[in-house]
Parts: structure tokens; sequence; C-alpha cells
């Protein structure tokens, strides 16, 4: 064995060696399958031969049984046995032959089963069955294999529904976990949808159904994305050292530079990946249609129901549409628009035929579409109707987006490197009508209010266009995109002749699109000239609706996670800023604030800015009140509470210099996650500081100990009883940023957006503590903190600060020597 292991070094380098000359991935998928064979086989004939003279075969299965090992992939062995593994002496001989093969440098994933055992529906181990489908013999008793191979396919065809079933429901869970789409940005390439998990359902498919998927469409349509994918897997593998499959920034650059990939850019060979992976997604899900089958009979009545929608150009039969006569649309284009308007209507996927019919006439339609054409009131029909996602989406699989608006080839599968957008350009933009859509049917009471607003949307095609176009600027490469939009909209929306109205309200939108986001970020939502400045953006109540909810389509299709509880609740409060600055005249005779207060009320206020009363109803200034009567006992008053998803912390105690910042140390320690924060203090010298924050690790929800445990940590840092820089430390530090997303700190003031207060904005990589550095360094310059805004995505933390120092902005000079300061605490 010793001298096969040496010998298999060698051949794995000249493996490695002849992969990077040629990108040739079949080569390595066979040289490094022979070899394991001869390992295996050597293995085999010393310590398993002699205790198993008859009665076991060594059976290759999974990856190594298609013979497709990629050089760190696992080696799946079956030891089969008719009688199992009996006795001292055949159980020791299978232990020490497991561990050769291990010591020989191979990764094993080995099971040993009866024949009877294979040949049986194993509920909560499919993964055994399907692992058969992929069995190749290596060595052993000839005569149990044969008995094998006689009973397998009867097996096989016996349990191939419940297989098959079986198949589908992993596929489909599979590709929900990926958002259903095959663009993202650092895709898994073998679990995506398009990946090499779909090639390999297809595969077992094919062999226990017989699926519609032709061996003509297996061994040639798929050929060049499957060996496209095999020779990236290889190259993943050897540069990554272990069964790496997540294709990351640095390794598209670094693929790109190899010799035997032709494309050196990492944008234009993403493309080149996203094309390959449609063409398996398309012909996976196919497969996975037919092999799911009909369903009962109350979906059979639905189906036939659905099927008297058809007309003399439709007809829907499966629940699919087709042309009934395809010709017709090279002598007739706008019917291609009519057919999505009936996407649209009904909510009906197309055929795979028509799919191929809209494809083979994609010149001829395109064609047709250059021109300018009075086509705006089918495409306004087509977004305005209940289904309007899913035929952009159909429209954008089809080809027929580019067709009709050839504008949109700029952001086809465009990979735009930044910290949190998970999908390419293009699926973003659908993702985003797809959000939108979804409102109709949230019963979420906190999206309801969002989906309410839709329902007011006076033309909601206004709204989608804008959103199907808000970010194609983004395709002329460098530069602020939302500049580059303008001359790519107005000649798309003068070639269909939209109307001059219709065209202000798109461009409007879009050249707003950034603007409620960026208040809601980076502004204090109670400071009144954040409603005048948002006001004058937005002009109208109809503009102010519109932008709402194109800025939560935006946000919710930057990746799952993105519309957080707190981004959502920032988001109406965006919303009702500056509806109220709109309709102030409704408001002017209201009175919001009593004018006669108690005697202890009064003192507790005295001091406090008048921002205060704006933002703090009755029953909350009657529990601060409280609070600060027993921080009088103790020097200290703390409550954490849970809001709709997010916590928020309030504190009242004795003011003294750097308190502001330890408290937010403190909860940062706990590994909270700080989103905005608020600062007051009256004239007795107490302060009421308060933190909105979130928990990302739901510790606070899972653990009820922990709050109170956070609870006292704030307590004992107030009162100077713990330091707050011991508890950073122990706090982990984030997954350092790749050196595509390093961010330089930078640091911006801004003395005019607010009447009373100095803004900064601080713009850093994320850290433990980096608020408390920020603030520590506040503090020590004498600044006095209003409020605070956390924006953070993934490594990237965006903080704006409302200051004042002795009640005023700050000066030129204090501008200057604070951000030398505060640059420095950004790395510190």
């Amino acid at each position: 064995m010793l001298s096969l292991k040496t010998g298999a070094t060698t051949a794995w380098n000249q493996i490695r060696e002849d992969f990077f000359a040629s990108g040739d991935a079949a080569l390595v998928l066979s040289r490094r399958t022979e070899t394991v064979d001869a390992i295996v086989l050597a293995g085999f004939e010393e310590f398993l031969a002699p205790a198993f003279p008859e009665g076991l075969a060594l059976l290759a299965v999974g990856g190594y049984g298609r013979s497709e090992l990629f050089p760190h992939s696992d080696i799946d062995l079956l030891i089969l046995a008719d009688k199992g593994v009996q006795g001292k002496t055949q159980k020791d001989a299978v232990s020490v032959f497991l561990r050769e093969l291990w010591d020989s440098g191979l990764r094993l994933s080995h099971s040993v089963h009866t024949i009877d055992e294979c040949c049986e529906l194993h509920e909560q181990n499919v993964e055994l069955n399907v692992s058969l489908l992929d069995q190749r013999y290596i060595a052993g008793d000839g005569g149990v294999y044969r008995d094998f191979q006689l009973r397998l396919p009867k097996f096989l065809r016996s349990a191939n529904v419940g297989l098959a079933k079986h198949l589908c429901k992993l596929a489909r869970a599979r590709h929900a976990k990926f958002q259903d789409t095959i663009y993202h940005m650092e895709p898994n390439i073998k679990e995506v949808p398009g990946g090499l998990r779909d090639l390999h359902t297809l595969w077992w498919l094919r062999q226990i159904r017989q699926t519609e998927v032709a061996t003509e469409e297996w061994n040639v349509g798929l050929a060049p994305a499957r060996a496209f994918l095999h020779s990236l897997r290889c190259f993943l593998h050897y540069r990554v050292g272990r069964d790496s499959n997540l294709l990351s920034f640095e390794l598209q650059d670094e693929i790109t530079q190899q010799s035997f990939t032709t494309a050196r850019n990492p944008g234009e060979w993403m493309r080149t990946y996203f094309r390959h992976a449609r063409d398996i997604c398309r012909t996976a899900t196919r497969a996975v249609e037919t092999a799911e089958g009909p369903g009962g009979s109350m979906l059979s009545q639905f189906r036939d129901w659905r099927s008297r929608l058809s007309n003399s150009e439709f007809t829907v039969s499966r629940e699919r549409l087709l042309l009934r006569v395809p010709q017709q649309l090279a002598v007739d284009p706008p019917m291609l628009l009519r057919l999505f308007t009936f996407v649209a209507r009904h909510g009906i996927q197309l055929a795979l035929d028509t799919e191929r019919r809209i494809e083979d006439a994609s010149p001829a339609l395109a064609a047709y579409f250059a021109s300018s054409r009075p086509i705006w009131p089918a495409i306004n029909e087509i977004l305005s109707l209940p289904h309007a996602a899913l035929a952009l989406a159909a429209m954008h699989e089809t080809g027929t987006l580019t067709a009709v608006f050839p504008e949109w080839k700029r952001i086809e599968c465009l990979v735009v490197r930044d910290f949190y957008h998970r999908y390419t350009v293009d699926e973003h933009t659908l993702v985003t009508i797809q959000n939108l859509m979804f409102l109709r049917e949230t019963a979420d009471p906190e999206r309801r209010r969002f989906a309410d607003l839709f329902a007011e949307i006076q033309k909601p095609a206004v709204l989608l266009f804008a959103l199907l176009f808000h970010d194609i600027g983004k395709g002329g490469g460098e530069g602020k995109h939302i500049e580059a939009s303008r001359p790519i909209v107005h000649a798309a929306m003068q070639r269909i002749q939209a109307p001059a109205d219709v065209q202000r309200a798109v461009w409007d939108l879009i050249e707003q699109h950034v603007a409620l986001s960026a208040v809601m970020n980076g502004r204090d939502l109670d400071d009144p000239s954040t409603a005048v400045e948002l006001t004058a953006k937005v002009g109208t109540i109809e503009q102010l609706k519109r932008l709402t909810l194109l800025t939560y389509a935006d946000i919710s299709g930057v990746n799952p996670t993105a519309m957080s509880p707190w981004r959502l609740e920032q988001l109406w409060r965006v919303y009702l800023c500056a509806h109220r600055e709109l309709t102030r005249e409704l408001e002017a005779v209201r009175i919001e604030t009593p004018a006669v207060r108690s005697p202890e009320q009064a003192g507790f206020l005295e001091g406090f800015p008048v921002r205060y009363l704006r933002t703090h109803n009755e029953e909350q200034i009657a529990r601060h009140l409280e609070m600060e009567q027993r921080c009088g006992q103790s020097g200290v008053a703390v409550e954490i509470q849970r809001l709709n998803g997010f916590f928020i912390a309030e504190i009242v105690a004795h003011d003294r210099p750097g308190l502001f910042a330890s408290i937010a140390g403190a909860i940062s320690s706990f590994g909270m996650n700080i989103l905005k924060a608020e600062a007051f203090a009256n004239k007795r010298g107490n302060i009421l500081d308060s933190f909105v924050f979130s928990d990302p690790g739901h510790n606070l929800e899972l653990n009820p100990t922990e709050a109170d445990r956070l609870r006292l940590t704030i307590e004992r840092v107030v009162t100077g009883r713990s330091d707050v820089r011991e508890l950073l430390r122990n706090r982990p530090a984030p997954a350092p940023l790749s050196r595509h997303t390093r961010l330089r700190p930078a640091v911006n003031f801004d003395n005019e957006t607010s009447a009373v207060a100095t803004l900064i904005e601080v713009v850093t990589e994320d850290r433990p503590g980096l608020l408390y550095s920020l603030t520590g360094q506040l503090s020590r310059a004498g600044c006095n903190i209003e409020v605070v805004l956390i924006d953070t995505e993934a490594n990237k933390a965006l903080d704006v600060f409302y200051v004042t120092y002795e009640g005023r902005k700050l000066s030129p000079d204090q501008l200057v020597s604070l951000k030398q300061g505060l640059l420095a605490a950004c790395g510190s």
C-alpha cells in the first residue's frame, strides 16, 4: 500500500498539472478514478480477499460509481456481503481495509449492506437507494454481484414512483433554498439551481422513470454545460485544496487568468456560466415536472377548468400555454405581446415548445420591435395585471425582454460586486417586481400596510416599469448609475411611444429611487428639517406612495433578509414623516402636548430638547419619570423591550463623560447590532439614552435569562463596575473582507441639513466595538450626541451622528481635528 500511496501522489500531481495546462475535466475524472480503483483493488486483495474468499463484492457508488471523481471528492464504497460481515476475523479485516485506504489519502464514505437491504425502499435513508443508481463493480465475488444485478432492476421498477417523488421533493427544496434562481453572484455550483446536483437529478430520473429528457439532449444538448461545470469544479477543488464548490469573486478573477479560459473579463465569464446554468435548470425543471406527473382528481378538475381558458390563438394543456398556430409569430409579432398578456392575466406558464418557438423567432421579433411602434398600451396592460411578475420572468427567460427592450442586454447576467446584493442585476430587478406583487397576498400585518398603499396606486404599470429600468444604468460600466439611466430610459420609452406624462412619472421615480432609503438610513426622522427635505424631493402624495413601494421592493430584492423588521419599520416611518409634512395643514389645529404638567414631570423634562415631546407619548414620559426616580436610588435604571422583531434598551443614569459610548459598547459586547440611538439630558444632570438593536443570533429570544444578563451588564458598565473594553475583547471579530470588498474609511460632515446639529457620516468596515470607538472619540472632543443612526450590511457600517457642541453646530476648525480622530477610531 505504501508504494501505491507514493505512486498515487505522483499521479495526483501529474493530473493537476495536466488540468491547468488544458482545463480538461474529463481527463481528471477518468485518471483519478483509475488511480483510486488501483488503490482500492490493492487494498481489497491484501486485506479483504483473505477473510472473504466468497460472499462479498466491492462496489463503487455515487460519484465514484459514475467515474466522476473530482480532485477532492469523497470515495463512496459499498461493501456488498450476501450474509453480512460476521465474526471477529471478517470485522477486523473490514476495519483494517478501511483504515489503510484512509491512510493512503482517500476520503472514504462507505456502507456495508446485504443484497436484501439494497433491494428495499428505505424511507429514512432514500439516499442509499439513489446511490445504487450509480454503482460499478470493482472486486470480489462475481456471483454476489450478478445476483445483485438481477434483483436491482426489479426493485427499481417497483419503487420508481417513490424514488422519483423523493428526488423531485429534494430538487424542489434545494431550489427553494436558493430562492429558485440561478442568478447568484457567488454561487455554490453544486447545489444552486442549474448546478451539478441538477445534472445528477436529471441522470437519476432518466434511469428510474425514463422521463422525456431524450438521450440526445443529455449527450449533446447539455454536453457543453456539463463540461463547463466539470472543469469549473476541478478548478475550485484544486485552488481551495478541499471539496469546495463556492465560486467566490476572488476565484472568478482567478479562473479568467487561466490559460484554458478564453474570457479575461470576470463579468463576461460569469455570463457564460449563467447561460449554461440556465440550460441545465430548464431541462431539470421540466424533468421534475414530468416525473411528478398529474395530481389527484381535484387537481385534474382544476386543470380541466383551466383548459377552458383557451382561445383562438392559445391553448392550455397540462397547465402549460401553447400556440395554436406557431407559424403566426413570424407574420404577426404583436401576437407575442398578446401571449404574455394572457400569462399576466391567468398566471399560466409557457410550454417548453412555446419557449422554443419564441427563441427560434427571436431575430425576426427583435427586428420588428427595434422600430418605434405604439406598443405602450400592451406593455401597460401586462404590467397592470395580477401575474405581471410571472409574465416578465417568462419574457426574460425566452429573450422577449431583450427583443422588445434591447436595453435589457446591458444588465442581463450582469454581476456588480458589492457587500450585500446576492443576485445579478437582471435577477434583482425581476425579484423587486415579484416582491411588490407578493404584497397582494401577504398576511403579515407589518407588510399589509404597504399592501394597502399598493392597492391605492392609480397607475401600477408606471411603478412596475420604473422598477424594470431602475438599475439599467449599471450596465454602462463606471459612473453613477442613475445619471447613466436617463438616456437609456428615455430612448426605450420613446420607442414604445409611451405618453409624455407616463415618461415623466417613470423618470421621476427612477431619479429619486434611492431618496427614501438614504433618509431612512442616514437622517433623524424626528428632525423637522428631514421632513422638509424629503417632501421637496417627493412633491405629491401619489409620488410618495410610489417611491415608498419602490423602496420596499428594491431593498427586499437585495437578498432575502435585507428587509429586516427594523428597516420595514423605518421605511414606514419615512412614509409617515413625509405624509404628515405634505398634509401638515390638516394637523395645524391639533394639540399634541398638554400645556399643564405636574411639578414632577416639569422637573424631569426641564432641559430636554423639544423633540423629546414630539417623539414620546404620555405613557412613555410617565415611565421615564419613574425610571429617573429609581435611578436616584441606585444610580441607574435600565429597561429592555422587544418590539416588532427588534429590541429597545432605555437607560436613565447620572451623566458622566463617555457614558453613551460605554453603553453602546456593553450592548455590542453581547453580539447585538445597534440600529439607532438617541441621547437626552435634563438640567438635573440625568441622561435618558435609548438604543434600538437587533439580535442576529436570537440569543435573547431563545434564552430569556440573557436579557437579564444584558440588563445587569449595562448597569455594571454605567456604574463603573465593569470595563467595557474587556467585554468587547471577548466578542469574536467578523470574517475578514475579500480584497475586492475592502473599504477605506470615510468621514463626511453636513452643517446644512439640520437646523440645530452637525451631521457626521462615517462609512467603514464593521467590527465589534466600532460604535464604542466612534462615540468615545466624539465624547473626548466634547461633542454632545443627540441622535445616532446605524446601518450595517454584511461588513459595511454606515453610521450617522447628530452632534452639537455647547448647544451649537460644530465649527470648521472642530471638524478638521475631529475627522482625523474618527478616521483613527475606524481602524482601532
